[in-house]
């Protein structure tokens, strides 16, 4: 049985979950950004296989949180901070979820596919003489083209907010907040 989270110790789950999803999604946004600052055209299969594949570990680690209970906090804090540590949380946790989902339903609906490493579950639609991607819906496409960018900003100003509360929280408040992250207890 799996333990559940409790106010001076984090289970091992929790711990593996934040983790994993949290570096694969921050490495997936500045990837993300990068590819299409610099048209990195190699860059997106790698992209689009890690962004399918985290996103069955994000389900469970939503569910997880769902089921779990959210985490109860390391000490006593204002009423603001509190609400501001949920607003942030909960951003991130929609963010997570819309980033994957509308960048396949863009990169399939615009006709480039979605593999997952070779293993084609959404095919291509290549002109083979004009060398372009033929979208099999252009309007949703471009909306979740504008969807994954712009929930891709909104993801990055969440992550700083939510590692300034780390910091503030290791830094200034000396609590134990960062300790029970790396699965410590308190």
């Amino acid at each position: 049985m799996i333990n559940k989270d409790t106010k001076q110790k984090l289970s091992g789950l929790t711990v593996l979950l934040h983790w994993l999803v949290g570096l694969v999604i921050i490495t997936l946004t500045v990837i993300g950004v990068y590819m299409s600052e610099n048209e990195v055209f190699a860059l997106y299969p790698i992209h689009k296989s890690i962004g399918v594949l985290i996103f069955t570990v994000i389900v469970i680690r939503v569910y997880w949180r769902f089921v779990n209970g959210w985490l109860q906090p390391a000490a006593n804090y204002t009423k603001i901070e509190h609400n501001l540590s949920k607003i942030v949380h909960w951003v991130l946790i929609i963010a997570m979820i819309v980033m994957p989902i509308s960048g396949f339903i863009m990169s399939g609906t615009g006709g480039h596919g979605v593999s997952v490493f070779g293993l084609e579950i959404v095919a291509a639609n290549f002109d083979l003489v004009a060398k372009k991607a033929i979208a099999y819906n252009a309007a949703l496409a471009g909306f979740m083209h504008s969807t994954h960018v712009n929930s891709g900003w909104v993801m990055i100003i969440a992550i700083f907010l939510h590692l300034m509360g780390a910091i503030k929280h290791h830094f200034m408040d000396k609590d134990s907040t960062l300790k029970r992250m790396f699965g410590k207890r308190i």
